[in-house]
């Protein structure tokens, strides 16, 4: 949080984020740090009732600062403020060296998952022509449409936290964005694929560059892989040798990288008797032995569940601008909060863990508690003279009340809405109350 604090009153990281360079050079009431931590405390409510509490908090009440004010101020910033925090004030920090931050691993890896979501924009000509629409359909023809996006994230799925993410029109393929997540991946990284990833580019590419991974495969995907699975066996563990297609040949050459590999394929069997195969890089079965991937494999859920906790918890598709820019400070702002939340709330998490060891279910903090007790606190862990550690302290209280019970065994059926009936509900149905 000092770094937060120190970084957004340094006057070269406003210059380095701001539109143009007569922007914030004037005093007004929304200067540029007070412009972030705005944008950082976003809720549903109404621009203008949240202008009221933001000047109330403080201390100067009777500002009367209009939604417009608020609206020409956003203008003159830019998303990648937020990009550099996370990456200056989270990543840099927690992760170089050892600290009050303590990296959870599996066997010395950072255990990474890579995975894409779609993101339901405000419905605005603009938004669509930058990013895409999606056309809705009936048994009458075409009656409706709306923008989305694609976001996808590189996630530490033991800590939570988010590496990178590309925020990039829905088009755009899923093992595309994979691709250009390898490079940010370390040498000892663990990447986590879900069977839409299966290809042969995607693992080619993962062996030239020399980093991990482990991915389930479909069906259909490769010969030997249709062989385990007609076999049906579990706890099975073979090399195989994997050729490019003939159609694949001359583009995966284009790109220097070879056109046969070797990896090798694990079968796992689920809790509902299905057969998983997954496909690695990791050949050492005395390190890496078949019963230790099933575990494994599970822990890549943690990307699904930080999904459903940005657009969930906090509320990511309630835009709160409806230009491209406004909406890429809504995404980047997000997921700088969210792993501030994840580093800040590991102290209240490891006392809940140690008090609830001998519960029938391990308790850990309530995400939705934290958020707003975080929100609630930004002014002071940004903009006060108050010490960071002081306000910590303060927070650290809150996160402890009200905690929730870990059910790892818990199954909730996950249901696939069509666009037809997702426009229907957006639309006319779901409603934003804070």
């Amino acid at each position: 949080m000092a770094k937060t604090r120190e970084l957004i009153q340094a006057k070269l990281f406003c210059h380095r984020h701001r539109t143009r360079e007569q922007d914030f050079t004037r005093h007004r009431q929304l200067p540029f740090m007070r412009t972030i931590v705005f944008l950082l405390q976003k809720t549903t409510r109404s621009i203008q009732a949240h202008l009221h509490s933001f000047f109330e908090a403080l201390g100067q009440w009777n500002q009367g600062v209009s939604p417009s004010a608020w609206s020409q101020a956003r203008l003159k910033l830019r998303h990648t403020a937020f990009i550099e925090l996370n990456e200056e004030a989270i990543l840099n920090v927690i992760y170089p060296q050892p600290g009050s931050f303590e990296v959870r691993r599996w066997k010395s890896h950072r255990v990474m998952a890579i995975d894409s979501s779609l993101v339901r924009l405000p419905n605005e000509p603009q938004l669509g022509q930058e990013f895409g629409w999606v056309e809705c359909r009936n048994e009458h023809g075409r009656y409706g449409q709306y923008p989305e996006a694609r976001l996808s994230a590189l996630t530490d799925v033991l800590n939570r936290i988010a590496i990178e993410t590309y925020f990039v029109p829905r088009a755009q393929g899923e093992r595309e964005l994979a691709i250009q997540h390898i490079p940010r991946l370390e040498p000892e990284d663990l990447a986590l694929l879900d069977r839409g990833f299966a290809g042969f580019e995607l693992f080619a590419s993962f062996l030239q560059a020399r980093r991990h991974f482990v991915c389930r495969c479909p069906r259909s995907s490769f010969v030997a892989v249709n062989r385990l699975f007609e076999a049906n066996r579990e706890g099975v563990s073979v090399r195989a040798r994997v050729r490019a297609e003939s159609h694949q040949a001359p583009k995966i050459r284009a790109q220097g990288l070879p056109t046969e590999i070797t990896i090798r394929l694990v079968t796992v069997r689920l809790s509902t008797g299905e057969l998983e195969v997954l496909a690695t890089d990791l050949l050492d079965e005395r390190l890496y032995p078949v019963e230790c991937f099933g575990e494994l494999y599970h822990s890549r859920w943690g990307v699904e569940t930080y999904y459903g906790l940005l657009k969930g918890r906090l509320d990511l598709e309630n835009f709160t601008g409806l230009s491209p820019e406004a909406v890429r400070q809504d995404v980047y702002s997000t997921i700088f909060l969210s792993n501030l939340e994840s580093i800040i709330t590991r102290p209240a998490n490891e006392r809940l863990a140690e008090q609830s060891r001998e519960l029938k279910s391990r308790q850990q903090v309530n995400h939705a508690v934290c958020f707003h007790a975080l929100k609630s606190h930004l002014i002071a862990l940004l903009l006060s003279q108050e010490p960071v550690a002081q306000v910590i302290e303060k927070l650290e209280v809150l996160f402890m009340d009200n905690p929730t019970a870990v059910r790892p065994a818990r199954v909730v059926p996950r249901r696939k809405h069509s666009d037809c009936r997702s426009y229907q509900y957006q639309r006319n149905v779901r409603k934003a109350v804070f």
